[in-house]
């Protein structure tokens, strides 16, 4: 069981640690060559130059003006005096409502500790109710409401602070959420119109024997919605496609390595062995091998996009778009026919936020899947109960004194003891979290959901549940049986309710250990983005050949909503729940806040980019609407590509075509347009203008 100084050396380690990773940013931010991975966005706007570009070679790489290394820290208010509308512009209001969100932290729990630490820590600790008591207790237990009697008067005290921090933390949500809304409707309102705003994604449209989909689409909607129906984009399966442009751009990356390498070298070829990952097989010429398969690529997928031209790719969706938002209103909320099980609507995605591998997913699945990923998500949680009840022995000392006598020597030694109760668990199982966020998207995408936004809400909402369950139930319950093992052996099955009821505020050591690991060092390290760091650097020294291809090497990134969201939840559950009964967690949670502000508050003024407006900015509806809803891979398409989907003008070919239908099965009214042919847009305009 974790003491203060237990606590004490897990807090001088997380410090030390997050300081080193502060000072590591500090320093490699004012490096040359690192110019483009910390201020990604400044050079994709164009308001920022190389400072390699200019003089002596070291000065490429490494920064020789040491009045820079005087101002180090000049980062953290330049991260800080950045307006919030200058902010929303910057990085998207979403941006700017997820930092309030820390801001938020800071607002409920600041009073609360205080209050906390005035009234409730010394009403907890004038007691000796654990000394009393065959339970095992640390310093840190003596401030919690562990130490109150039983029949206490003083439980008033507990009983009136938790009205008033209910109170004030949702006071404090109302505020908040009046101001959301506020900036929510200022930022709709000063927005140009996006192509979402006035298209609906109709799925499950029925098959019929006389008409093609794109027909069947134009039919339905100008008999059903002839005011307001503008026009429509069908759906491709080009799943297959985009596999062969992704590899393919993959080999064409390793031919440039392979042709940079023998450019440095030309008195030698390079050579790579064929089989798995160039590990075993037989040894070839790497540049003669990748242009070989690069060939071999190009040709399937030129057969690919032939097959793609013909009917049997086309999946039974829409999008389709409307001259108004409310006409788009209307139809996505709304049931078009009488059979709610086909042209279902909904709104659709913004165009960059859809997940095309989902759309060739067939309705009628969806259902089985989600329910296939809700058995599997409770069987992942419920077994990883295992491994939390492993992290909660490591937690219990004397439980690894008895597992394993001949280590206790060395264990009872003070500053290993302290590190083994004090940060080891901590650091165990951030360990192992880390790819059950990965895990749980894949889950996601299985279910078949049609947005990025959808999938990493959905991810999101299953790790929360996951953190619930394992991280903070699971630490509870198993931590209590582990710790008080002996006593429930010993005392009547009627008392087990009030031991568990007292061992509960115990965990507050734990959970403070994973507080500084997770919320302190991790946070800290978040600034370093050692990820995109690396990969810049590799690609930019075997794959870049010229400037596009080293702004092709940087990534702004965006924050990932689907751990740090839940992760936040997570600290909110924590703050809430233990603020009556052992407010000593506060402060620590206060400087995971804090110290998270400030470093997100940087990386989304100074590098990340939740929405991508600098690379792709809100066009003109009329202008944009026709090519908005088109798969990625047929945008990437060359100009002179003789073998495309597309017509002369670069849309998909879209053009009013006679009615062939002889059925009216899918049409939930009479039509009005009984022509062999279907009207035109202006001949409906004509009709409505008499």
């Amino acid at each position: 069981m974790a003491t203060l100084l237990d606590i004490g050396v897990s807090a001088a380690i997380n410090i030390l640690s997050a300081f080193a990773f502060l000072l590591a940013f500090a320093i490699l931010r004012l490096q040359p060559f690192n110019d483009r991975v910390y201020f990604p966005k400044w050079y994709l706007k164009g308001l920022r130059s190389s400072p390699s570009s200019n003089g002596a070679f070291v000065r490429k790489f490494v920064n020789l003006d040491y009045t820079s290394y005087l101002k180090i820290l000049a980062w953290i208010p330049a991260a800080l005096q950045m307006p919030e509308p200058e902010l929303i512009e910057h990085a998207g209001l979403d941006s700017a409502v997820y930092l309030r969100i820390y801001l938020l932290g800071l607002k409920i729990f600041v009073p609360i500790a205080f209050l906390g630490f005035a009234i409730l820590v010394p009403v907890n600790y004038t007691n000796n109710t654990l000394e009393s008591m065959k339970v095992e207790y640390s310093d840190v237990d003596k401030l919690s409401i562990s130490n109150i009697p039983k029949g206490s008067d003083r439980f008033w005290t507990h009983l009136v602070m938790a009205y008033a921090f209910t109170f004030w933390t949702c006071f404090v949500l109302l505020k908040e959420y009046e101001k959301i809304a506020s900036m929510r409707l200022h930022f709709l309102a000063s927005e140009r119109r996006r192509p979402d705003q006035f298209t609906v994604l109709v799925r499950n449209v029925p098959p019929d024997p006389d008409e093609s989909i794109s027909e069947l689409v134009e039919h339905f909607f100008l008999v059903n919605h002839p005011e307001h129906y503008l026009t429509h984009q069908i759906v491709y399966d080009a799943n297959k496609l985009s596999k062969v442009v992704k590899k393919k751009k993959n080999m064409k990356n390793w031919l440039d390595f392979y042709q940079l390498r023998h450019e440095r070298n030309p008195s030698k070829r390079p050579i790579r062995k064929t089989g798995f990952l160039g590990l075993c097989g037989e040894k070839v010429d790497a540049i003669d091998y990748y242009t070989t398969e690069i060939a071999k690529l190009s040709k399937e997928e030129v057969e690919e996009r032939d097959r793609i031209k013909g009917q049997n790719s086309i999946i039974p969706a829409a999008f389709v778009s409307f001259r108004t938002r409310w006409g788009a209103a209307v139809c996505a909320q709304t049931q078009q026919t009488r059979n709610p099980t086909i042209w279902l609507a909904e709104w659709a995605p913004e165009p960059r936020d859809v997940y095309w591998n989902n759309l060739a997913v067939p309705f009628v699945h969806l259902t089985v899947r989600r329910l296939i990923i809700a058995v599997a998500l409770f069987f992942l949680i419920f077994f990883f109960m295992v491994p939390i009840a492993f992290v909660q022995s490591l937690a219990n000392i004397e439980g690894i004194e008895k597992a394993v006598p001949f280590l206790r020597p060395l264990i009872e030694r003070k500053l290993i003891k302290s590190f083994i109760q004090g940060f080891l668990p901590g650091i165990a199982l951030k360990i192992f979290l880390i790819l059950l966020p990965t895990i749980l998207m894949l889950m996601s995408k299985f279910e078949g959901f049609v947005a990025l936004s959808i999938l990493e809400r959905k991810s999101a909402s299953k790790y929360y549940l996951f953190l619930l369950v394992n991280v903070f139930l699971g630490n509870i319950i198993t931590g209590t049986a582990f710790q008080q093992l002996n006593t429930f052996i010993h005392q009547s099955v009627n008392d087990f309710p009030r031991i568990i009821g007292v061992a509960i505020p115990m965990k507050a050591s734990f959970f403070i250990t994973f507080v500084m690991v997770d919320g302190w060092a991790g946070v800290a390290g978040e600034i370093l983005r050692l990820k995109p760091l690396i990969i810049y650097h590799l690609r930019n020294f075997f794959l870049v050949k010229t400037e596009k291809d080293r702004e092709e090497a940087m990534e702004p990134g965006s924050f990932d909503f689907g751990s740090s969201e839940p992760q936040l939840q997570l600290y909110f559950l924590l703050g809430l729940a233990y603020a009556v009964v052992t407010p000593f967690l506060l402060p620590y949670i206060l400087i995971f806040f804090g110290l998270a502000y400030l470093v997100y508050r940087h990386q989304e003024a100074m590098m990340k980019d939740t929405l991508e407006r600098i690379k792709e900015p809100n066009l003109e509806l009329k202008n944009f609407l026709l090519s908005a809803y088109i798969h990625p891979v047929f945008k990437e398409m060359d100009e002179d590509d003789s073998v495309s989907c597309f017509d002369k003008d670069g849309e998909f070919e879209n053009v009013l075509v006679p009615t062939k239908r002889s059925s009216r099965r899918n049409t939930p009214v009479p039509s009005k347009y009984n022509d062999s042919a279907s009207p035109s847009l202006s001949d409906i305009g004509r009709e409505q203008q008499l």
